[in-house]
């Protein structure tokens, strides 16, 4: 005779399915694929580097307002994430979405100074075949931007679901699996502040 599956009441609502675990499960390993891809992306641009050809120097475009902006809006949009996960393990959808559309407002707000970033080295003759110092850099932190905005398109399909389906074990699996992945691209960037852009900024006025 089949039993009923039982829970300790303090065990979170993404964990409480056999399906949700897995999903879990499954998605840390997923993570750490993205992290050996992301981690040759730094290796490749660590040895590129060096070789600028005729192009500017990287930290020479470099500006510590846009790129203070940027790590601000992402690591509050962590923030916010972590609150409405907090939200819903409370069970309030209301509290989930309305902290996760902030989150995604502020990831947006992020693509915003980034793209105006780009715009601005290539208007100052920096692009990726300027050098491969600079091909390094725009691949590294355009793939980091591409996952940005494919976030922003799952928080939002996973926002939708749980609007129509409410909070269930899937649906909650589904929102954390997400606020991880969006956490994950936190933890990159802030690599990417450190590695790339103070490191770039110290190399040139050193």
């Amino acid at each position: 005779m089949a039993h009923a599956e039982t829970h300790d009441p303090n065990t979170p609502l993404e964990y409480r399915s056999e399906i949700g675990r897995l999903n879990i499960l499954g998605f840390w390993i997923f993570l750490g694929a993205e992290i050996a891809l992301f981690a040759t992306l730094f290796a490749t641009y660590m040895v590129l580097t060096p070789r600028i050809a005729d192009g500017p120097a990287l930290g020479e475009l470099f500006e510590v307002k846009s790129l203070l902006i940027q790590t601000f809006l992402l690591l509050t949009s962590s923030f916010t994430c972590g609150l409405a996960v907090h939200e819903m393990r409370r069970h309030n959808v209301k509290g989930l979405i309305t902290w996760m559309v902030v989150t995604l407002g502020l990831g947006l707000g992020f693509l915003y100074f980034e793209i105006q970033e780009f715009l601005h080295f290539i208007h100052e003759g920096a692009n990726i075949g300027t050098s491969a110092a600079w091909s390094g850099f725009f691949v590294l932190v355009g793939t980091h931007g591409a996952h940005v905005t494919f976030g922003i398109f799952w928080v939002t399909m996973v926002l939708i679901q749980v609007a129509k389906r409410g909070l269930t074990p899937a649906t909650s699996a589904k929102v954390f699996i997400t606020s991880l992945y969006w956490h994950f691209l936190d933890v990159v960037w802030i690599f990417i502040f450190t590695a790339v852009y103070l490191m770039g900024m110290v190399m040139h006025h050193g």
